[in-house]
């Protein structure tokens, strides 16, 4: 079922009613994209939005945060760290008012500093110091 966004319809189907492929929420008003914070609660994720305000005083800009809940449909495999869309419905609760419909393919890093690199550079080191002689 089209949902009236260009997004791919997930493979696996979900029996979830509030899922807007496989059950009956329409979706409509504005898309956002964030990182998934938070994925604790069940059938919600906290989506994390970073986005700049300029702060004319100083002639800069200043970054703001906001975090968005959103329900997360059983058909959709999330973690902590993805990108994703959502998409803007009727109130599902006091604060969830979007809908996961898709997420992006992510490089996840692997701790703070990314890859690790230093047995390449302990040779590197060796072998310019002339050790091998």
């Amino acid at each position: 079922m089209a949902i009236g966004l260009n997004v791919d319809e997930p493979e696996e189907a979900c029996s979830d009613e509030n899922c807007p492929f496989h059950g009956t929420l329409s979706v409509r008003g504005q898309t956002l994209e964030g990182e998934v914070a938070s994925t604790d609660m069940e059938k919600t994720v906290i989506v994390e939005r970073e986005y700049d305000v300029p702060v004319p005083k100083y002639d800069r800009h200043m970054k703001r945060r906001s975090r968005v809940p959103a329900h997360h449909p059983s058909c959709i495999d999330l973690e902590v760290g993805d990108t994703v869309r959502i998409a803007e419905t009727r109130p599902l609760s006091k604060t969830k008012s979007h809908v996961v419909v898709e997420q992006f393919e992510t490089t996840r890093s692997f701790g703070a500093g990314g890859t690790d690199h230093t047995e390449s550079t302990d040779e590197e080191s060796v072998s310019d110091l002339g050790g091998d002689d």
